[in-house]
């Protein structure tokens, strides 16, 4: 079995990424920048944007960070995103959700500019990665692709199965599994856990992507021997951090595997700093 090590390919992107933004600050007379807004103090959040933090630092990307306190109004936040959409040093933006209640999450993100919208998620970029047009995509779908690409993965004419339906996840990733492309072009199949006798969908899978935040959701009895399986899933139990895949289990059946930790997580921050230099070159005019 392979075991698909997200943490090792994403130090090579981080790497290219690093050698990539010295030669555009050198050409163009600035680093690339990433304005990162946290609200609140959760904790899981507050590790999140510091993991964040750390790899823009690393990749030679400045951070512009926004730590604002839990009694931060709507309207205070919505005029600091319109700031920052104005600001040109300012290429990507990132709002670290979930947001404290009573903000409006969704309103904030239709706020950003599509152009500086690095997780994705502004329905203008969901509108173009569903045409197939160029745009950014959500980053943690994104980094799944490039893990496939990196290990000469590819679920052409396979079928696919995502385990999944969040906004942020399970549909882009099944949009991205479907579109034409030498990594891509997939049958795909799109399954949630209220699917009816799921674990038959999921022995149907060549390609299995599971992204339902339950822990140990899949077995390795629903696994189709030889089948390369990404468990998207991270969750906390007394046992420390597990995937949505029973994972002793599954690598009895599966041909690769991603772990948890050190799988998916790190390919969605690689892919963050990718979408913030894919930014950068739209707003210096860079040439490929």
């Amino acid at each position: 079995m392979i075991l698909l090590d997200g943490k090792k390919v994403a130090q090579e992107i981080r790497a290219e990424i690093r050698e990539e933004v010295e030669t555009l600050k050198a050409r163009y007379g600035r680093a690339p920048g990433l304005a990162v807004i946290l609200v609140g103090q959760d904790p899981a959040s507050q590790v999140y944007v510091r993991n964040k933090e750390r790899a823009c630092a690393e990749a030679g990307i400045v951070s512009f960070p926004f730590h604002l306190p839990v009694e931060t109004s709507q309207n205070e936040l919505e005029g600091l995103i319109q700031r920052l959409n104005r600001d040109v040093t300012v290429d990507g933006i990132l709002l670290q959700l979930p947001l404290p209640a009573g903000l409006d999450g969704q309103r904030c993100l239709e706020l950003i500019d599509p152009g500086k919208d690095v997780d994705g998620f502004h329905p203008v970029n969901v509108g173009k990665l569903t045409l197939g047009l160029p745009g950014f995509r959500s980053c943690t779908p994104a980094g799944v692709m490039e893990l496939l690409r990196r290990y000469n993965l590819s679920p052409a004419c396979k079928k696919a199965v995502v385990v999944g339906r969040s906004n942020i996840v399970g549909k882009p990733l099944a949009l991205m599994l479907g579109q034409s492309g030498a990594c891509a072009n997939a049958t795909v199949t799109l399954c949630h856990s209220g699917t009816a006798d799921l674990g038959r969908e999921c022995l149907e899978a060549d390609f299995l992507f599971v992204a339902v935040g339950r822990p140990r959701f899949v077995t390795g009895d629903m696994i189709k021997p030889g089948a390369v399986v990404v468990d998207v899933g991270i969750n906390r139990t007394d046992d420390g951090l597990v995937g949505d895949c029973d994972f002793e289990s599954v690598k009895e059946k599966a041909s690769a595997l991603t772990p948890v930790p050190g799988g998916v997580g790190p390919m969605t921050i690689a892919q963050l700093l990718k979408n913030t230099i894919d930014g950068y070159k739209a707003h210096v005019g860079a040439k490929e």
